[in-house]
């Protein structure tokens, strides 16, 4: 299949289903919105065929991620009420809204790169990767989700709300969290970002990483506010991973918290068409 011949399209639909607005298929694409969003609306991207790479802007106060695609539609139900807290305020307000797609080319495919960063992820089957997902959220409260570890927000001074929102493990010494790449990449380095809002928090002092191919590195983390990397003995081919197994420092504090994880390495089969 050609470049050429593949395209995608942007769709904004409401909470039935009914298409709201379109545009025209092409390899690049964009919308314009011109109403406020109400709840149950949804922003959706069409490809000709599932395993293609695209950039995606769904907001245009948010900046752009390259996704991997398996399905023929994906999309992003739009925040609200307790949903809307882990984004900007600017996020998905007033009546004009960017919406813009476009095809990835094969030099951005094979760059090494954060391979977990996702600001769009969501709860639930995506259809588009990474995608974060954990076995506990702290109270199933929006600024405790897994996804808050994987959208490029770093601050971490403090917990809750926009731009604080974290990964919270709900005091479970069982917690883990899960990184599904929805294909094989080659990841060479790791870096977790520990919430750091002292003495509220707590932090852990040692992690497992437990990889799909079923290798498994233990990382000894301090108390730092500052990304702590982790260069692998040698680069793991896989499609996910875990992290699992925290310990918690000693300490008053029972919330220790994680605000991103990075992934850092390559595609697995650069080859793959994107075409």
């Amino acid at each position: 299949m050609s470049a050429v011949s593949e395209t995608i399209k942007l769709k904004v639909l409401d909470a039935s289903g009914h298409t709201l607005l379109t545009c025209a298929a092409g390899q690049r694409v964009s919308v314009v919105h011109t109403a406020a969003y109400n709840p149950g609306d949804r922003i959706a991207l069409e490809v000709n065929n599932p395993g293609r790479y695209c950039w995606i802007q769904f907001e245009d106060t948010m900046p752009e991620a390259l996704v991997y695609i398996r399905k023929r539609e994906i999309g992003l139900r739009i925040p609200f009420a307790e949903q809307a807290i882990t984004y900007s305020p600017k996020s998905f307000s007033g009546s004009r809204h960017v919406i813009r797609a476009r095809l990835a080319t094969p030099e951005e495919i094979a760059a090494r790169r954060n391979l977990a960063f996702n600001p769009y992820d969501q709860h639930g089957d995506t259809g588009f990767y990474p995608h974060a997902s954990a076995n506990v959220e702290t109270r199933g409260e929006a600024v405790f989700a897994a996804r808050n570890a994987i959208d490029g927000v770093f601050e971490n001074s403090s917990h809750g709300e926009y731009p604080y929102q974290s990964w919270g493990i709900n005091r479970d010494p069982n917690a883990a969290l899960t990184l599904d790449f929805g294909r094989p990449v080659t990841i060479d380095e790791l870096r977790l970002t520990l919430r750091a809002d002292y003495p509220h928090d707590n932090y852990w002092t040692r992690a497992t990483v437990e990889f799909s191919d079923g290798t498994r590195t233990v990382l000894s983390l301090t108390n730092s506010p500052l990304p702590q990397s982790f260069v692998l003995d040698e680069p793991r081919t896989v499609t996910s991973l875990v992290l699992k197994e925290l310990i918690q420092a000693e300490g008053p504090s029972p919330f220790p918290a994680l605000t991103q994880i990075e992934a850092w390495g390559v595609e697995a089969a650069p080859e793959q068409e994107n075409a």
